[in-house]
């Protein structure tokens, strides 16, 4: 019962029945009037309307809403369903992951161009994972692993320049399990001696992925960062 109960929470918030079709009203069309009659209809309608609301955001405008209200119908009616709890929530996910491309594709195509073009600079590396990097200073002191706190400091960059994250700017190093971090972070400072200032450039699928961070880090966004690696605490 747990298990379904986190899995529904999980739809809700990706689902919304609200922002499915876009249709457009007759200018002559009287806007209906939505009555609440109690505490439960006003709950039911702000729920359809946060709903609506992360459907949009996750760029899923072309949901059939009468298929999605019918869904919605015969679980709670506890009907037969067209298609069973487990595979429902697979096809959706697809889905999802599918009209996340369509929507970001500008930013996935953006970030793959540019590590191309960059690759082909003089004392640009990439390793086998994609990950590319450069040295701007090496220092001489021991190497991380995978297990240890490092101390940092780091600027962080989209590639078209703008800043989303700087412990530079804020004038205050970091430190973190190297272990808990993006994985270009964890492969990237595993190959840096105490010490040393590498620049990263960091394809999506060693970053943030397809669903981003924040505001500031959208879907399939390469990323670059300069980082001097301070310490092994």
């Amino acid at each position: 019962m747990k298990k379904k109960v986190v899995l529904l929470a999980g739809l809700v918030l990706l689902l919304s029945p609200a922002a499915a079709q876009k249709k457009k009203k007759d200018k002559n069309q009287k806007t209906q009037t939505t009555t609440m009659m109690n505490e439960r209809d006003t709950a039911s309608y702000c729920l359809g309307v946060n709903i609506a609301e992360n459907l949009k955001a996750q760029g899923l405008d072309d949901i059939n809403v009468e298929l999605l209200s019918k869904a919605m119908s015969d679980v709670f009616e506890q009907k037969d369903l067209a298609i069973d709890q487990k595979k429902s929530v697979e096809i959706f996910q697809g889905y999802v992951a599918s009209a996340q491309e369509r929507k970001h594709a500008g930013n996935k195509e953006e970030g793959e161009n540019f590590l191309a073009e960059n690759g082909k600079k003089k004392g640009v590396v990439t390793t086998a994972s994609g990950l590319q990097y450069e040295v701007i200073t090496m220092g001489d002191g021991s190497k991380p692993t995978l297990n240890s706190k490092v101390k940092t400091h780091y600027h962080g960059t989209l590639i078209n320049g703008t800043v989303f994250d700087s412990s530079v700017d804020r004038g205050n190093p970091i430190s973190f399990p190297l272990n808990g971090v993006i994985q270009g972070w964890q492969e990237g400072l595993q190959l840096m001696p105490v010490g040393s200032k590498f620049r990263f450039f960091i394809p999506y699928q060693l970053a943030y992925g397809e669903r981003g961070a924040g505001n500031n880090i959208g879907p399939y966004s390469a990323l670059i960062f300069e980082v001097e690696l301070l310490a092994i605490e």
